[in-house]
């Protein structure tokens, strides 16, 4: 794009990314090349070298002759004058508008194109430029959200926080981005070394390595003069007698792996990125929970490539991305079965005897079976890198999909399980398989805590597993298990240990949590440090000694300034408000909150904590406006409902209460929180056969669940029916033999 033409955008929109950074220790790509020919031919034309681009007729790949599209009414035009692009559509106030077009994003299947705002802000366009050849149904504009009518003023919108380039995008489709966010003004001044992702945003800044290089003092490994290590990929080889490869020596550092999941992961930012750090001093990692991942631990929501692939055998038995990828131009090493076949003997698994296909078929390629693909962004298929045996048992149990029905649709899971077992593929561990546990875990079935604190222990499992089983014990309710678990990972080795370890402990008593956590507070990976603050927020400062109080309110302004270089980001903003809402800073959480919403109105849980911030300070009016104004944004809050109800209650309103309190626990899908307290909430408000009739139904649903049993217990005994009393209290005992209050209970049951 001409120099004039960017100049013009900066002084009409504010556009502050026009020019890259001048920091001296960056030296540029085409630095690179005057030694490293080979790789940087390699990098050019890849999806990393392609990553965001300049708009020119070069780069621009969609339409833009005049071409229309139509969407929820608005109809979007795509225009060019000389060397220049523009998009006629509805702004930020719903009105049709013309925007330049300086970058594109992306280059294959999809490119999005990027159009300025006001206050620094790039936005990527929601209609995007389908590249697939026409043939594979390509050359055209689609939306992003085809079945959604997202107007202006909608998060989703491509004028809203969540298409935002400065906070969404930027980091990783360029390199050594500042995104320089100004909270008082909202706006940016995002700059970059380069525009795409270089040489550099994978080996750091390249400097010290130049000058070694002049003065030939550059040795391998640590003495290259780069911050990160990436040569990882190690020698393999084939025991006697054994089918599959392994390295001939143990991995010992995930360098390499970390480096790529600070883009190819579910994860947020934590302050500046540090090359060659641990990705949790950097990041903080998303775990295989719920809606992200399914049960079992595929992929589900969009969560890349990271949280999969270290779930793996491949990882454990130390495989890197590189053993697979060809890191510089980002295809894989050989094509197809090939790339199995580096380390799984191809007479072994690339036959007829195990994969049970027609060779050459798509039966027979084992990403099929193994990796199998799920499409995001419409036309983008994304293979789940956990290399997975296919369970269709798991499909007919609990739902999670398995990669045999993916090929044959017109099939059910129980066609393919029997169709494995003609093959003599026999399940053993259907009812016991981890996936099992997280699924109860998540309806708040107490009986699984035994099994997570087991997958927890286990090292052989992947620490990401055991991660989600440590935080999965919480969830459930499993505090003498956390206990135990503390004492075990509050000091592992593995920083994802640690970091669930210490959310895991948030139920505690604050005086608790102080005694387990203080050693950690100078814990060296950041992640670890963040969780901590986030724990002890509520410690009264002038309670505890000097020095200790001293390290804790240095723990605390770190923890202040990493989010506020982010405080852009709504969730970021609700995160703020929680830790000054614990440290009693009451306005301070207010404000937080406010601006949570200021970015994003439609934010329903930044409603709720505010309306309950605002409920604690006496101020219930406005409580209750918040509430009804979450409830505005999104009728079908279950949670809106239920804090709605609460409120009611609290205020002797009974027939709003159990209105509300019904309505969301008829919604409640996930968990039985909502139908719980309706349950309690029927018999306080004097419907004590109703509730039990609701406790009921929740025990069909949940067995071992102590409240719900316990509830049924003293509810039955109110109501002088001595059996079902004494039978629940029993099931008590089955669950906790050694509890002596349920043995109290039992023995007070039984005699009346």
């Amino acid at each position: 794009m001409p120099a004039k033409l960017l100049k013009s955008l900066g002084l009409l929109f504010g556009l502050g990314l026009v020019a890259p950074t001048s920091a001296t220790d960056f030296v540029g790509s085409s630095r690179c090349a005057t030694c490293h020919a080979d790789e940087h031919q390699a990098w050019q034309g890849s999806h990393h070298d392609l990553a965001m681009q300049v708009a020119t007729p070069e780069t621009v790949l969609g339409d833009f002759d005049n071409a229309t599209f139509t969407y929820n009414g608005i109809v979007t035009t795509f225009s060019r004058r000389g060397d220049d692009f523009f998009v006629t559509t509805d702004g930020e106030d719903g009105k049709l508008m013309q925007f330049p077009v300086p970058y594109v994003f992306g280059v294959y299947p999809l490119q999005q194109y990027l159009l300025p705002l006001s206050r620094g802000r790039l936005q990527a366009l929601s209609i995007t430029w389908d590249a697939r050849p026409k043939e594979q149904g390509g050359q055209r504009w689609y939306h992003l959200y085809p079945d959604e009518p997202i107007a202006a003023g909608d998060p989703l919108h491509w004028t809203g926080p969540y298409q935002n380039w400065n906070t969404r995008c930027a980091e990783c489709h360029s390199t050594d981005l500042k995104k320089n966010y100004d909270a008082k003004t909202r706006t940016f001044n995002t700059t970059y070394e380069e525009i795409n992702v270089g040489c550099e945003s994978c080996h750091g800044p390249g400097s010290a390595h130049i000058d070694l290089a002049a003065t030939g003092k550059l040795i391998g490994g640590k003495g290259s003069g780069l911050r990160t290590e990436l040569a990882q990929r190690g020698e393999w080889e084939f025991p006697p007698g054994e089918d599959i490869a392994r390295r001939r020596t143990v991995l010992t550092s995930n360098a390499q792996i970390d480096n790529c999941a600070r883009c190819h992961s579910r994860r947020g930012t934590l302050g500046d990125y540090h090359y060659g750090a641990d990705l949790l001093d950097t990041h903080r990692l998303s775990l295989l929970q719920s809606p992200l991942y399914y049960h079992d631990g595929q992929i589900r929501d969009e969560v890349y490539v990271y949280g999969s692939f270290v779930q793996s055998k491949m990882h454990m038995a130390g495989v890197v991305c590189s053993n697979c990828h060809e890191p510089h131009t980002a295809q894989l090493r050989v094509p197809g079965n090939a790339i199995c076949a580096q380390c799984h003997k191809p007479d072994v698994y690339d036959s007829t005897q195990h994969h049970h296909h027609p060779a050459d078929s798509a039966g027979a390629m084992c990403a099929n079976c193994h990796m199998p693909e799920t499409t995001y962004m419409g036309v983008d298929p994304r293979r789940d890198h956990s290399m997975r045996i296919p369970r269709p048992d798991l499909s007919v149990v609990m739902g999670t999909p398995n990669a045999c029905n993916q090929c044959h649709i017109d099939q059910d899971a129980d066609w393919a399980l029997a169709s494995l077992r003609t093959w003599g593929v026999n399940f053993r561990d259907t009812g016991q398989h981890p996936a099992r546990a997280f699924a109860l875990s998540d309806a708040g079935d107490a009986r699984v805590l035994p099994e997570l604190a087991t997958i927890a222990q286990d090292t052989n499992t992947p620490p990401i597993w055991r991660a989600t089983a440590i935080e999965s014990v919480a969830n459930t309710g499993g505090h003498r298990e956390i206990l135990q678990l503390a004492s075990q990972f509050l000091y592992d080795d593995n920083a994802m240990i640690r970091t669930s370890t210490v959310r895991s402990l948030e139920a505690l008593p604050l005086n608790q949590r102080y005694q387990l956590l203080r050693p950690l507070i100078d814990d060296e990976v950041t992640s670890v440090r963040m969780a901590v603050a986030s724990s002890l927020a509520g410690v009264p400062l002038d309670q505890i000694p000097a020095a200790e109080a001293e390290a804790l309110l240095a723990l605390f302004k770190e923890f202040q300034s990493v989010h506020r270089l982010h405080a852009d980001m709504p969730s970021v903003q609700m995160q703020l408000g929680l830790f000054y809402y614990n440290r009693g800073d009451l306005p301070a959480s207010e404000g937080a909150y406010r601006e949570a919403l200021a970015l994003n109105p439609q934010l329903v849980p930044a409603y709720l904590n505010l309306a309950d911030l605002l409920r604690a300070a006496g101020r219930e009016d406005e409580a209750r406006q918040q509430l009804l104004a979450a409830l505005a944004v999104a009728p079908q809050s279950g949670d809106t409902l239920h804090s709605l109800g609460l409120l009611e209650t609290r205020g002797g309103n009974s027939d709003k209460a159990l209105d509300y309190l019904g309505k969301a626990a008829a919604l409640e899908q996930n968990g039985i929180r909502h139908r719980f307290v309706y349950a309690i909430a029927l018999h306080d408000l004097g419907q004590p056969s109703t509730a039990i009739a609701e406790l009921e139904k929740l025990l069909r649903q949940t067995p071992g669940n102590q409240e719900v049993l316990l509830a049924l217990v003293n509810y039955n005994a109110e109501l002088g029916r001595r059996d079902p009393a004494v039978l629940y209290a029993r099931q008590l005992l089955q669950i906790a033999p050694n509890n002596q209050n349920y043995q109290q209970l039992l023995q007070q049951v039984s005699r009346d």
